[in-house]
C-alpha cells in the first residue's frame, strides 16, 4: 500500500477522520462517563492539542524549513529544539489531541476507534516514509535525533 504514503495531507485526514467519528454517534450510544469528567478531559485535551501542534509549527518557521508534509524531501534543516525535543511529530500529536477531544465531546465510545485508526494510518502511511526520507537527507544527525525522542510523545 506504498501508493498512499505522503498522498493524503494530515490536516485533510484529521477532518475525515473527525468526520467519520461524528458518523459514530449516528449509530451508536454514549461514553456513559461522567459530563464533568468528559469535559475536563477534553479541555485538556483541546489546549494540550493546540499548543503542541502550533508549537511544531512555531518551530519549523523558526529554523525556516518547509512544514508541507507531503513534500518531505524540501526540509531544509532538522528542527531538535522547543517541541522536538519531546516529539519527532508535534503537529500529528497535537491533532491526535484535538480528536481525543473531539470524541470525548461526541461521548461515543465507538468514535474512538477512529482515533487509532489516525494513529495508525499516520505512522504508516506519513511518519515511517517521511522518516526515511529525513534519513537520507541528514543521515547520522536524524538517526541520533530519532534514538533521543520517540515518535509520538
Amino acid at each position: 500500500m506504498k501508493f498512499l504514503e505522503l498522498k493524503i495531507p494530515p490536516v485533510l485526514f484529521f477532518f475525515v477522520t473527525a468526520t467519520c467519528m461524528w458518523s459514530m454517534t449516528l449509530i451508536s450510544n454514549e461514553l456513559g462517563i461522567n459530563t464533568n469528567i468528559r469535559f475536563i478531559i477534553g479541555a485538556v485535551s483541546l489546549l494540550a492539542g493546540g499548543f503542541i501542534a502550533i508549537s511544531g509549527i512555531v518551530g519549523f518557521r523558526k529554523a525556516k524549513t518547509t512544514v508541507n508534509p507531503t513534500k518531505p524531501d524540501k526540509a531544509s534543516s532538522l528542527v531538535c529544539s522547543g517541541i522536538y525535543r519531546y516529539t519527532r511529530n508535534p503537529m500529528y500529536t497535537g491533532l491526535l489531541f484535538v480528536l481525543i477531544a473531539w470524541s470525548c465531546f461526541l461521548d461515543n465510545l465507538f468514535s474512538l476507534l477512529f482515533v487509532f485508526a489516525y494513529l495508525l494510518y499516520m505512522t504508516q502511511f506519513q511518519i515511517k516514509p517521511e522518516e526515511r526520507v529525513l534519513e537520507s537527507i541528514f543521515g547520522k544527525n536524524y538517526n541520533n535525533y530519532k534514538e533521543r525522542v520517540r515518535r509520538w510523545l
